[in-house]
C-alpha cells in the first residue's frame, strides 16, 4: 500500500526532521520503502518549508507526490498553499493555534492538535514537530508506533531523546483520545466536523 504525505510549515519548526523520522520508521523500522523530497523558502528560519514523503510496502517507482493522502500543516501559509492539493477525503492535520481553516478544507477529514502548547508544557517549543508526528501516527496508522518511536530516538541527539520521546507519546496519546470520541469523522455537508470549532474554523 502506497501513502503520500506532505508536512509543511515554516523554517525552524522541524518540518524536515518530521518527514525524516516517518521515512526512517517506514523503511528501517518496518522494512518497507520511503522516498523524501524537501523544499525551503528563501529564509532558512521563518521562511516556508515543506517535505514530501512517499511510504510503501513495495518498491516506489515514482518518488514525488501526485495527490497527497495526508497533509500536516503547521502554519497558515502552509495551509493556504497545500490544502488544495490534498485528495478528496484525505486527512488534514493542523496545528490548532497556528492555522485558521476556511473552505479549502471542504471534503477533507480534519484533525487538530495544540502541538505548540503541548511542546511548551514539556519545556521546549521546538519539539512541536515530534508531537505532530505522534499525532499523525495515532490518527492515520500510516507508520507503526514503535517503529516511529525508535526512529525518533535514532534521529535526535542523545541528550534530547527523553524529551522527544515524551513529545511523541503526548501527541500519540492525544490522537488516541480524539479517536475514542470520533472514531470516524462524520461529514456535515462536505466537511468533517472533528475539532473544527476548537480549530478556529
Amino acid at each position: 500500500m502506497l501513502t503520500e504525505i506532505r508536512i509543511a510549515g515554516f523554517g525552524g519548526q522541524g518540518v524536515i526532521l518530521s518527514a525524516h523520522v516517518l521515512g526512517r520508521a517506514a523503511a528501517i523500522g518496518q522494512g518497507g520503502y520511503a522516498t523524501m523530497t524537501q523544499n525551503y523558502g528563501p529564509e532558512a528560519r521563518g521562511g516556508a518549508a515543506s517535505a514530501a514523503l512517499v511510504v510503501s510496502d513495495e518498491p516506489i517507482l515514482y518518488p514525488y507526490l501526485t495527490e497527497p493522502d495526508i497533509l500536516v500543516v503547521m502554519s497558515q501559509e502552509a495551509y493556504s498553499r497545500f490544502t488544495p492539493e490534498l485528495k478528496e477525503g484525505g486527512v488534514l492535520i493542523v496545528e490548532r493555534d497556528l492555522v485558521h481553516m476556511d473552505s479549502k478544507a471542504l471534503g477533507r477529514r480534519v484533525y487538530s492538535i495544540p502541538a505548540t502548547r503541548i511542546a511548551e508544557e514539556l519545556g521546549k517549543k521546538m519539539v512541536l514537530n515530534v508531537v505532530m508526528v505522534g499525532f499523525l501516527c495515532a490518527i492515520t496508522k500510516a507508520v507503526d508506533r514503535e517503529a516511529c518511536r525508535e526512529a525518533v530516538s535514532d534521529s535526535v541527539p542523545s541528550r534530547f531523546k527523553e524529551l522527544n520521546l515524551n513529545a511523541f507519546d503526548r501527541g500519540y496519546d492525544y490522537g488516541i483520545e480524539l479517536l475514542k470520541t470520533n472514531p470516524e469523522p462524520t461529514r456535515q455537508g462536505s466537511v468533517s466536523h472533528v475539532e473544527l470549532e476548537s480549530a478556529n474554523w
